[in-house]
């Protein structure tokens, strides 16, 4: 399980973000490695079980560095404060849908989808959406689906139809998207207790079909 030693590392980053502190501080880090490292591995065992594509995963190639690329941004602080890890069938770096762990003191969240895809792979999903837009409704309306995440999240939507759609298309205020992903959020205490490997790999489980639905567009 997650600890609440790897929130307090975190937490105390956020206020002490320089190498100094962080090297004084690496055993504390390394264990909060060692921590999600453990907890990734569960969950893709666990998820695995329903999901073959990921169960070859391994946890390490899942999560992501802590360092921050500063090359071309004003904030030079050197460390992100978060610890995030993506579940796909092309590992972290893919731009296959998947699944999103984000762990942050006060600010966690379990998401899925497929963020800001290339303008090739947005041009695929629409056109999917748009062929299949009475499957994808379907999906994103089922029962369990709405009850953990409610609707898609509109981040960045489009104020009009995109090139190549009318306006009175069925589909189009989910073909305005850029991005297709929903979100979830989580309490420090259910991200520590014994029985979130439990309750992330059922939020995977219900989100399967949306990210089936948007592989499928992508291969």
């Amino acid at each position: 399980m997650l600890t609440n030693h790897t929130l307090d590392f975190l937490s105390e980053l956020s206020k002490n973000n320089h190498k100094e502190w962080f090297e004084l501080n690496r055993n504390r880090y390394e264990q909060s490695q060692t921590n999600i490292k453990l907890f990734i591995k569960n969950w893709i065992e666990h998820f695995g079980r329903k999901e073959e594509t990921i169960a070859h995963l391994e946890p390490q190639k899942c999560i992501f560095r802590i360092h921050r690329d500063v090359r071309f941004s004003a904030d030079k602080t050197p460390y992100k404060t978060n610890l995030g890890a993506y579940l796909s069938k092309g590992g972290k770096n893919t731009n296959f849908a998947g699944y999103y762990l984000h762990i942050q003191p006060n600010a966690c969240f379990f998401g899925a989808g497929n963020y800001m895809p290339t303008p090739e792979q947005l041009a695929k999903i629409r056109q999917e959406i748009d062929y299949n837009y009475s499957d994808f409704l379907k999906i994103i309306t089922a029962k369990r689906f709405k009850e953990t995440f409610g609707n898609l999240v509109e981040e960045n939507k489009l104020k009009r139809a995109p090139k190549g759609y009318e306006d009175d298309n069925k589909a189009i205020e989910y073909l305005k998207l850029k991005s297709f992903i929903v979100s979830r959020k989580i309490t420090d205490n259910e991200l520590t207790s014994a029985d979130f490997i439990k309750t992330i790999t059922e939020y995977s489980t219900t989100v399967k079909p949306f990210i089936d639905f948007l592989n499928h567009a992508l291969e």
